[in-house]
């Protein structure tokens, strides 16, 4: 007899999960599109399209001039008519080339049709820094489009969430700014077992490490300097929650405040500038809705309010990191 088929799933990457995503979708939705530059034939600069234009044909993944007011247009369009589109940015820091068409176009569709134009359309692309793109290629950009009503803000920072919510904002009827950390896409060591068709929550934090001494929340990269910050305090004897936000706009206020409520103290952590970033608007939600709660002033790490460097300890410089984690948190714990 033949032995038994293993019921071990094969752990995956980043990547992986994204190209899962997509494939299962595409085959899932007939009216679904994909435009960008280069993602048919080279199967987009990073691999996550690779093999869905010679499996759905040209008239489903269209390669596109370079013109990012153009592809969203076009997106637009077909969005209007029907059509469930994803959009890819070939770098998320190109995305202000079709600002226009985002923030007063596509964003504002359901609410100057009274609700009645839906607008499904995922714009997504490779973010952040730490791999040497310097000022180009290494953007975090997502609070421009958090200050612009009806777009949905993702950051997955795991496998199994990338695909999960890569899924649920392609079924999701509004527009949606996905943004994957390039950094992540083949860092096999937080690979995992994804499975098949599951759907992650848009709107849900999610707690990647329980505490009742400090919470740190954050999302994208930052996660594991986070968790990595709160092992080396466990050997000092605290105990820190991270919390990782996932989805920005909406954003999870009741995770958030759970949690504050039960430290009372926090550090909020992204690598987007700190100058309006995002990390300022979850500080302000806390002040606001759990002030009482607090024995510890909320404190940010953030990026330094400059382009990222290319030199490598420039880029270290500028951009949060452990150390950087635990100095904040020190602070707050010793307060």
């Amino acid at each position: 007899m033949s032995a038994p088929a293993s019921t071990d799933q094969v752990k995956k990457n980043y990547l992986t999960g994204l190209k899962e995503a997509l494939d299962e979708e595409m085959a899932l939705n007939p009216h679904m599109l994909c435009m960008g530059e280069d993602i048919g034939i080279l199967g987009g600069a990073f691999g996550v399209t690779e093999g869905l234009q010679a499996k759905y044909g040209k008239d489903r993944v269209y390669d596109m001039p370079i013109s990012e007011g153009g592809i969203v247009g076009t997106a637009v369009g077909a969005a209007l008519n029907g059509k469930t589109v994803m959009v890819e940015m070939q770098f998320i820091d190109f995305i202000s080339c079709g600002f226009d068409q985002i923030v007063n176009m596509c964003a504002t569709y359901h609410y100057r049709t009274a609700g009645e134009v839906s607008m499904p359309l995922v714009i997504r692309g490779p973010a952040g820094g730490y791999g040497g793109g310097a000022l180009y290629h290494s953007q975090m950009n997502e609070a421009w489009f958090a200050n612009s009503p009806g777009l949905k803000i993702i950051v997955p920072s795991t496998p199994r969430d990338a695909k999960g919510l890569l899924k649920s904002a392609l079924r999701n009827p509004d527009p949606v700014i996905f943004y994957e950390i390039k950094e992540l896409y083949r860092k096999n060591d937080i690979s995992e077992e994804i499975p098949d068709d599951e759907l992650i929550p848009i709107g849900k934090a999610s707690v990647r490490r329980e505490g009742s001494d400090l919470t740190l929340v954050t999302y994208g990269n930052n996660v594991y300097h986070c968790l990595e910050a709160a092992d080396t305090l466990a050997g000092e004897g605290y105990s820190v929650e991270v919390i990782d936000l996932r989805t920005l706009v909406p954003l999870d206020e009741e995770t958030i405040l759970e949690s504050v409520k039960k430290t009372n103290r926090v550090v909020v952590v992204n690598e987007a500038p700190r100058t309006c970033g995002f990390a300022g608007e979850v500080v302000a939600r806390i002040s606001d809705l759990a002030f009482e709660h607090l024995a510890a002033p909320p404190l940010r790490v953030t990026r330094l309010d400059t382009p990222v460097p290319w030199v490598k300890p420039l880029e270290d410089f500028v951009l949060p990191n452990t150390d950087k984690v635990l100095d904040a948190a020190r602070r707050v714990l010793k307060f």
